[in-house]
């Protein structure tokens, strides 16, 4: 069934395009256009996005690197002082 509504569309349009060519013709000077236009836009925008999300993700990573870093220090702080409380005294 496919098949065959697939072959009428595709014959109506063959003899729509050579009845009305001049307004084929028209339709394409319009539309050619139009979508390079909206392709550009759409295109700017994606790439502005791209753009402000890379900016984001680089600056959480660095956020993420100095918040682990403080942690990593903070703990070896902890180990010094948790080495330093065992330490048994000379007398002992």
């Amino acid at each position: 069934m496919a098949l065959v509504g697939g072959l009428a569309a595709l014959v109506l349009g063959l003899i729509g395009i050579i009845v009305w060519w001049g307004l084929f013709v028209k339709a394409l000077l319009v539309g050619i256009p139009l979508m390079l236009f909206l392709g550009g836009a759409l295109a700017t925008y994606l790439g502005i996005e791209e753009i402000k999300d890379k900016k984001a993700s680089d600056n959480f990573e660095n956020n993420k690197e100095d918040e682990l870093k403080q942690e990593v220090e903070s703990l070896k702080k902890e180990i010094e002082d948790l080495k330093t409380k065992e330490q048994p005294t000379s007398g002992e």
